[in-house]
């Protein structure tokens, strides 16, 4: 399929849900409103609330810094991610010691996080990056270590008997095996290094896109809640553009790669 035609039927797919979504909020069936404009609010009115939003200038503000937030966690877990995961990968004994650290670690649950981050750091970035960091940290992690751990025994026995040095075999064998698995990690880890900004923004802050839609259920603006979830979602659509950008740059001597996202 085409990417024009692929796009087509993407658009197609949301225009649909967002039409039945207006339908019924908007029009009664079997003697009722099946989604209730107090609980469900309706697409026309969402959209409402976000052009208002961006008409008034107040969301850039807020959005400005979710994205500060969001882009610290995710190079700073992402980068520790790497780094961890080919230390691990490249060193089994210290692997085998602090495995189940790292299992437990990741099995923390980060909403518990998120006070102990805010009372430790305070209201401001530092206490949303850690959070973000924690959730985007282990995915990376986890899959550059299998990345690494997956390198065929005959590729790298091949390029010893050509008297590739530990270095080489890093840069032209071990690299370019994680480099598919960690892009994978960094496609899912977008949305979590969001997530991990917008819960903090959530639990306690000034500002960002998490308090906003924060503000909103406290007034119950419901229009408002949706229309900063749709800011949201928007958002880590483009991010995750940007990385697909950098993934086909990178990943150029996989033709499958790039004609599996044409």
């Amino acid at each position: 399929m085409s990417r024009l035609g692929l796009l087509a039927l993407q658009l197609l797919v949301a225009i649909v849900a967002l039409a039945l979504w207006q339908l019924f909020a908007t029009v009664p069936m079997f003697g009722k409103v099946l989604l209730p404009p107090f609980f469900f609010s309706n697409p026309v009115d969402v959209f409402g609330q976000v052009l208002a939003w961006f008409a008034s200038g107040v969301i850039w503000k807020h959005l400005a810094i979710t994205l500060w937030e969001s882009i610290l966690a995710f190079v700073i877990g992402s980068v520790a991610g790497v780094m961890v995961g080919f230390w691990f990968a490249r060193q089994p004994t210290v692997a085998a010691v602090f495995d189940p650290y790292v299992k437990m670690l990741n099995a923390l649950p980060r909403v518990v996080l998120a006070p102990i981050f805010t009372l430790w750091l305070g209201l401001g970035v530092a206490s949303k990056v850690a959070l973000g960091v924690t959730l985007v940290f282990f995915i990376v992690f986890f899959n550059v270590y299998q990345g690494v751990k997956e390198v065929s025994r005959t590729v790298l026995d091949n390029g010893r008997m050509l008297g590739m040095s530990e270095r080489q075999l890093m840069g032209h064998v071990y690299w370019p095996s994680a480099l598919s698995w960690m892009f994978s990690s960094l496609h899912t880890s977008v949305g979590f290094a969001v997530v991990g900004a917008v819960v903090g923004e959530y639990l306690g802050a000034a500002a960002g896109l998490g308090y906003l839609i924060q503000q909103a259920e406290g007034v119950f603006d419901v229009a408002a809640v949706f229309a900063g979830m749709f800011v949201l979602s928007a958002f880590v659509i483009l991010i995750d553009l940007a990385v697909t950008s950098v993934e086909r740059r990178l990943l150029v001597w996989r033709p499958d790669a790039v004609e599996g996202r044409g």
